[in-house]
């Protein structure tokens, strides 16, 4: 629990990065030197804290998002480590959420790479203030200048560089720090929990002077008093150049930049400091805002215990059958036993048990206030992007982003018992991960499961069966096509059988007309001369409706057709509503056959980003994939393509668009229409 004045103390924050920078590697040294853990995890030998789910030691990747508590400085850092793989994105996106402050992580060898770009713009558009931290400073072809360079190039922001890197690549040993102008190297025997700060050794001086008058001229330029003690020569105090760097941090206007290898244990302290000195705690950034459910008004809630509660449920995970639930707590007090309100379900629930997370570690805790990150047990219906209230004071809160999925397979149960387990396991996977879908097709009867990758649907399935004990053999899912007609025509059903004994007689004469997509199927009656009595209206009716069940092309629904009954024929004592509907559906299709049938595909709406250089390649594949360009805009340093194209030609693009740019583009799709088959 915390007072105001705690408040202050706390930063909420997040690791993000392309895969491979190094996040959970510089994490587990954040959990070392604050004494959270006591031994250092390594991400290859499959032994770090924050990847603690089997598939991820396997694979030596981050595939879901652990939160930890850490002290450092007095202050309390609630900590993310999110994943770096693009199939695991709405990870980094509910993350962000929730987090005040992030701290991007980028390799020196390999710079700004695609999913860096990716989750920086994600944090862009929740305004999370950011710290870049240059990692592998010991790797061959470690080059910080160029790093920094490509920081400012491609997210066109301004880089202040804090830090100078002593020595490179094998030789790299310590920074330099601009800020205090002190010299910092590590001491290996201690695995770089101690270290010495040192005048700066004569060789690095000259440099390192003037790379501090840069800094110092960039900040003046934000603020007039530094300005003029720069231009008059007068000594710039370290506090007074924090203080700035601080302020332009939080107003997204600078990024500061450190280095380090976390690794070889070098440059996580200062990282620590910086995130003390330059993230925003709960009060530093602006009040929570949401929407009166009972007025429709928007209202504020500051980050105060003293405030109504409110909070976000921004993660919810299912640990052995019982559902834990992540929350951010933006105001008001969370207690054990107490009943809150979902507003976005508009259900009460009850609070059983609250709980401080270290990965997958707990400790149990009566309550939690404003600024914290919690888990819950007891949230029965709430799921991820759910805002929880105290029920005399609603308020509803922006829910998460939720990408919609790109990708699907079909799965079977390999024996019977798994298949009464399927559902329900891949109704609690659904409940964890949003972007992971499941249906059951009404055409093909298939399962169908759908993510936002190749990987990320192994995972699941993997999961399915390690987790959860169900056998599934996965394959490809089929397109679901559909039927229509392309003029109009016009024909008559006779149906004249003896059933049962009894002769069953009716004729009924239809027209069928072609509409515009998507506006569906329309039945009209125009028997106006009695031919068809008024008490077999309902009959034809059906029979049409049967009919538009299967086309004669391929068997698939029909879909944007007017069907018309005109006429018909019926007779004393042999005519049947049995007879009726079966001649209206002989009518129906013989008149389908003389239409101009058409075999219509699924067309999926596409958004590409790509940076400019792959725009080229992205525009002929689409082309190739017998698709539409429809626009092409900027966004920033990336194009933005949006194009329809077949879903049957989509199959495999993830994989493709990935290796033609170099995993540079990212792309979402969802369905848009249904048009004429390109085959």
């Amino acid at each position: 629990m915390a007072d105001p004045k705690r408040l202050k103390l706390f930063r909420n924050i997040g690791i993000i990065a392309h895969i491979d920078a190094g996040k959970t590697t510089l994490t587990e040294r954040v959990l070392f030197y604050t004494g959270r853990s006591h031994r250092m995890g390594e991400v290859h030998d499959g032994t770090a804290v924050m990847d603690w789910m089997e598939q991820e030691q396997e694979r030596g990747i981050t595939i879901t998002s652990a939160v930890t508590t850490c002290r450092w400085a007095d202050h309390e850092i609630h900590l993310i480590d999110t994943p770096g793989h693009v199939d695991f994105t709405i990870e980094v996106e509910r993350s962000l959420r929730v987090l005040d402050g992030a701290i991007a992580v980028f390799s020196a060898v390999d710079g700004v790479e695609p999913q860096s770009e990716t989750v920086w713009h994600q944090a862009d558009r929740h305004h999370v203030p950011k710290i870049a931290f240059i990692n592998k400073m010991d790797r061959i072809g470690a080059d910080f200048n160029n790093t920094v360079g490509q920081i400012e190039e491609k997210f066109q922001t301004i880089p202040l560089p804090l830090q100078l890197p002593i020595g490179i690549e094998s030789d790299f040993r310590g920074i330099v720090d601009l800020v205090s102008m002190k010299q910092i190297v590590w001491l290996d025997e201690t695995l770089g929990a101690e270290f010495k700060m040192e005048e700066i050794e004569p060789g690095l001086r000259d440099e390192a002077n003037e790379a501090r008058e840069n800094l110092v001229a960039k900040l003046g330029e934000f603020d007039d008093e530094l300005m003029e003690s720069y231009l008059g020569g007068t000594a710039v105090t370290d506090d007074r150049l924090i203080a700035v760097i601080r302020r332009l941090t939080l107003e997204l206007k600078a990024v500061p930049v450190l280095c380090g290898s976390a690794l070889k244990n070098k440059g996580v302290q200062p990282l620590l400091d910086a995130v003390v000195n330059f993230l925003p705690s709960p009060v530093d950034v602006p009040a929570m805002e949401g929407k009166n459910p009972a007025t429709g008004a928007l209202e504020q809630r500051a980050s105060d215990e003293k405030a109504p509660l409110s909070a976000l449920a921004f993660k919810i995970y299912m640990d052995q059958g019982r559902k834990l639930t992540y929350l951010r707590i933006y105001s008001g007090v969370l207690q054990v036993g107490s009943d809150i309100l979902n507003v976005s379900k508009g259900s009460r629930e009850k609070v059983s048990r609250i709980f401080e997370m270290h990965a997958n570690k707990r400790e149990r805790i009566e309550k939690s206030g404003a600024g914290n990150l919690v888990a819950v047990l007891g949230l029965k219906t709430t799921t991820t992007g759910d805002s929880i209230c105290d029920p005399n004071h609603p308020l509803l809160l922006e829910p998460v982003d939720i990408y919609e999925p790109v990708i699907s397979v079909s799965v079977e149960a390999q024996t019977r018992s798994d298949q009464e387990k399927l559902f329900d396991s891949l109704a609690k996977l659904s409940e964890e991960d949003p972007t992971f879908r499941f249906s059951e097709s009404a055409d093909t009867g298939q399962i169908i499961v759908s993510g936002m990758g190749e990987l990320h649907l192994e995972i699941v399935l993997n999961r399915l069966s390690r987790d959860y004990h169900v056998a599934v053999n996965a394959g490809k899912p089929q397109v679901v096509y559909r039927e229509t007609i392309g003029c109009k025509a016009q024909a008559t059903g006779v149906f004249d059988r003896e059933i049962g004994g009894t002769r069953n007689f009716a004729q009924v004469q239809v027209s069928l007309s072609p509409k515009q997509r998507g506006l569906g199927n329309e039945f009209v009656n125009k028997v106006r001369d009695g031919s068809i009595p008024e008490i077999f209206f309902q009959a034809v009716e059906q029979g049409i409706q049967d009919a538009l069940g299967s086309g004669t092309v391929a068997g698939y629904p029909v879909v944007d057709v007017e069907t018309t009954a005109f006429s018909g024929l019926f007779q004393e004592g042999a005519s049947s509503e049995l007879a009726f509907r079966v001649a209206a559906s002989m009518a129906f299709r013989n008149a389908f056959e003389t239409a101009g049938p058409l075999l219509l595909e699924p067309y999926m709406l596409v958004e590409i980003l790509t940076p400019d250089e792959s725009l080229g390649v992205v525009i002929d594949d689409i082309n190739m994939r017998k698709g539409k360009i429809e626009n092409i805009s900027a966004r920033k340093a990336i194009q933005v393509v949006s194009a329809r194209v077949p879903l049957s030609k989509m199959f495999g693009y993830s994989t493709a668009l990935r290796s033609s740019t170099q995993g540079r583009a990212t792309y979402t799709m969802h369905f848009s229409h249904y048009d004429v088959a390109s085959q």
